[in-house]
């Protein structure tokens, strides 16, 4: 049990460095070499079916009558939408600007949706997890609309239109967003013996983040490898990632105390579902850009721990 409990409070180090250790044992073993065409198609089609199901059984747990729109949703959605569309106009408007590739990592951490674990946080902090979860769904339907339809403008592809590229990136981001949701509330409705029987293994989602999150490092780490982009460009990504969570947590925190809704707003804004803005970075953007969300998912972790951390000395304060 003390090992279970170690792997579970040291997820998120032990899944990256796997990612990385993974990655450079595969493509420094000779004999392997031949398996990398298989190997990269594979990644491609798990990558996305791993993310699909944690949210899948994620909504399997939601009682949709726990379910409540605020008023702080609006506020951040358009901080979201506002956000990413912004950055993405500028990129329109100067297209050779020397921080391009440091735009659309912005736009990425900007348009992530929330992070299927937020709710957890939020609870554990003292917040509504009901106004968390209601605002997830929210923002992965933003993602799913908005990146289609600002993506190929800001990074066309030169082989397609700009709506043949929406379509395509639709075709993949909006299943993978909201298709989870629907089949969720589907299942609750058609099939509520499987429907309960499924969210009695919601904490699977625990693993299944585990190892998208391997996977999805591992990528990164091959978008490095194979860039190029200096070092020191591919470190100012994880620099812009910071700023963005900060700037995130603290907007969010800001527009939620106003409606006596700090922690839930502030988790909302800045806890990302990082699995989907690393794959969304190397499959629509540029693909070094992952390398923002990668580091996202180290910053915004290390806001969590230092908020969990100030509220555990609180409650033994009280206590």
């Amino acid at each position: 049990m003390k090992i279970i409990q170690f792997i579970k409070d040291w997820t998120l180090p032990i899944a990256m460095s796997l990612g990385v250790i993974l990655y450079f044992v595969y493509v420094n073993l000779p004999f392997l070499a031949g398996t990398k065409p298989f190997v990269n198609h594979a990644v491609a089609i798990i990558q996305p079916v791993l993310i699909f199901l944690m949210l899948f059984l994620t909504f399997c747990k939601v009682d949709l009558s726990e379910l409540r729109p605020c008023k702080w949703h609006v506020w951040l959605l358009l901080v979201q939408a506002g956000s990413f569309s912004l950055l993405g106009g500028i990129l329109l408007l100067f297209r050779d600007m020397a921080g391009g590739v440091w735009m659309e990592g912005a736009m990425l951490c900007l348009i992530c949706p929330t992070a299927t674990a937020a709710a957890v946080v939020t609870r554990k902090l003292g917040g509504d997890a009901g106004h968390l979860t209601s605002y997830t769904i929210l923002s992965n339907l933003l993602a799913a609309f908005l990146v289609p339809l600002l993506v190929p403008l800001v990074h066309p592809n030169p082989d397609m239109t700009f709506w043949g590229a929406f379509i395509l990136i639709l075709g993949k981001v909006f299943p993978l967003l909201l298709l989870p949701f629907v089949a969720a509330v589907l299942l609750r409705y058609l099939w509520p013996a499987m429907h309960h029987r499924l969210g009695e293994f919601h904490n699977l989602t625990f693993y299944l983040w585990a190892v998208a999150l391997m996977l999805a490092i591992a990528v990164t780490v091959r978008s490095i490898m194979h860039s190029d982009y200096s070092f020191g460009y591919q470190a100012g990504l994880a620099i812009v990632s910071l700023i963005c969570c900060g700037l995130q947590f603290w907007i969010g925190k800001r527009i939620g105390r106003v409606y006596h809704d700090s922690i839930s707003a502030g988790q909302a804004l800045g806890q990302k579902n990082t699995v989907v803005a690393i794959w969304m970075g190397y499959t629509f953007l540029t693909p070094v850009t992952a390398v923002a969300a990668g580091f996202y998912s180290v910053w915004h972790n290390v806001v969590n721990s230092y908020q969990l951390y100030q509220q555990r000395k609180r409650e033994m304060v009280h206590f």
